[in-house]
């Protein structure tokens, strides 16, 4: 057997803390096991000038990254799930996904959300967080921001900004959760689908990589973001309109919760569906299809007509 893999990943410094996750698993499976990791730059990262929110489910921070295993330069590719379109190019599979670590939004701040001056200026990328940012606190100025997690903290440690919410999971990651101020209550901001888990993609029909990667997936973990996934997959069909869902799995049950709203976070319309954890992919659907009738697809045409 090759005693060898080629491990993908973003040259981020939380992309490469990620990427060392999933090699020290692998590590314990198979002591002797090499593995090197391959940085690959992004179109996400290369070009910073693109509107993310524009740019759609398009993958721009994995598309190299898949580019790379199709053309068997790596064995497998590591992203953050919440960066993985639902549809994956054809040869390539969602092989893996680790043990989620705390899903949930985090404020890093000059004080409390409670507490933040009216028109204090919080930055953040994902239109998801600003729409349920608005619904809380409409007196905030919100700015829109890309960059690292370090380059966003450094936007508040400067002035620049009152705050920015990020996945706690990255600060948690990187060793920076001490400068949390605030973890975001699930109630009010919902997370993106698959926040705070990682992916292992690998190629369709690699039995020896998929082999490997088995012991890597975390069967809770799995059912959870492949009911959100579903979900996303069945309510969005590729418009910008915020989204956010929420699985959690309960011995044989799994309930998820989420979240369509307009870009303002005027309106907001939340749902939840407790289903069978080992049918999760209907548990995702029916509660789309649900949030859909219920007016959902009204606030997803009006995002899309923009």
């Amino acid at each position: 057997m090759n005693n060898k893999i080629l491990i993908g990943s973003r040259g981020s410094k939380l992309a490469i803390i990620q990427a060392e996750i999933v090699a020290r698993e692998l590590k314990q499976v198979y002591p002797g096991l090499e593995i090197e990791i391959c940085k690959i730059l992004t179109e996400g990262d290369r070009n910073r000038d693109i509107n993310i929110d524009k740019a759609g489910d398009t993958g721009i921070f994995v598309k190299a990254l898949e580019e790379a295993l199709l053309n068997h330069s790596i064995d497998i590719a590591v992203h953050s799930l919440k960066d993985l379109p639902t549809l994956l190019p054809q040869g390539l599979r969602l092989a893996a996904v680790t043990q989620r670590m705390d899903p949930r939004d985090a404020l890093v701040a000059s004080a409390p959300l409670a507490d933040l001056k009216p028109q204090s200026r919080i930055g953040t990328g994902s239109l998801r967080r600003s729409a349920q940012l608005r619904h809380v606190r409409p007196d905030l100025h919100i700015c829109s921001i890309r960059g690292n997690v370090d380059s966003r903290l450094r936007r508040v440690r400067s002035g620049q900004l009152e705050g920015v919410i990020v996945a706690a999971a990255a600060l948690i990651r990187l060793g920076w959760d001490d400068r949390i101020t605030a973890y975001l209550p699930v109630e009010s901001f919902l997370p993106a689908v698959g926040q705070g888990a990682l992916a292992v993609e690998a190629r369709d029909g690699d039995r020896r990589i998929e082999d490997m990667i088995i012991p890597l997936n975390h069967l809770p973990t799995w059912q959870a973001v492949t009911a959100e996934r579903a979900f996303l997959h069945t309510v969005e069909g590729g418009c910008r309109t915020p989204v956010a869902a929420l699985a959690t799995v309960h011995g044989e049950i799994l309930e998820i919760n989420a979240m369509v709203a307009n870009r303002e976070g005027s309106k907001i319309i939340k749902d939840s569906y407790r289903g069978r954890a080992g049918l999760p992919r209907e548990a995702g659907e029916n509660l789309a299809r649900s949030m859909l009738k219920a007016g959902a697809a009204g606030l997803i045409k009006d995002t899309r007509c923009r």
